[in-house]
């Protein structure tokens, strides 16, 4: 009895392990090059995209950036299954020529782990 009780139980949680729903961010690129900026030429910006590859809503939790010189942007409302979203990523080189590789964190209700964007490029000095 105790056999067919166990197994009864492994068998209703293996249907429902496969049947869970999960979104699933599926970007163009995960990383963009803004090869050379000017210090004083301003803030540069570009725009990752993603669909939703999963079979549930997919919600961005929070956005976090490497450093303060970096800001973003991102679709706040849930994205449906093969829907699109985006996350917009500003830099700003002002006060910091040389070469740059900055690192954004993104969390979603897709996976415990964070999915990481990067932007690089050189600043060239206006000295």
């Amino acid at each position: 009895m105790k056999k067919l009780f166990l197994l009864s139980v492994l068998i209703m949680l293996f249907a429902l392990t496969t049947n869970a729903q999960t979104p699933y961010p599926k970007f163009l690129t995960t990383t963009h090059d803004f090869g050379s900026i000017g210090e004083d030429s301003g803030t540069v910006t570009t725009r990752f995209e993603f669909t939703n590859d999963g079979d549930a809503p997919l919600i961005i939790k929070w956005i976090s950036a490497s450093c303060g010189c970096t800001t973003s942007d991102w679709t706040r409302e849930p994205i449906p299954p093969k829907g699109k979203g985006f996350i917009n990523v500003s830099y700003n080189p002002k006060g910091r020529p040389g070469v740059f590789t900055k690192t954004i964190s993104v969390r979603s209700n897709s996976s415990d782990q964070p999915i990481a964007l990067q932007v690089k490029g050189t600043v060239t000095s206006t000295m």
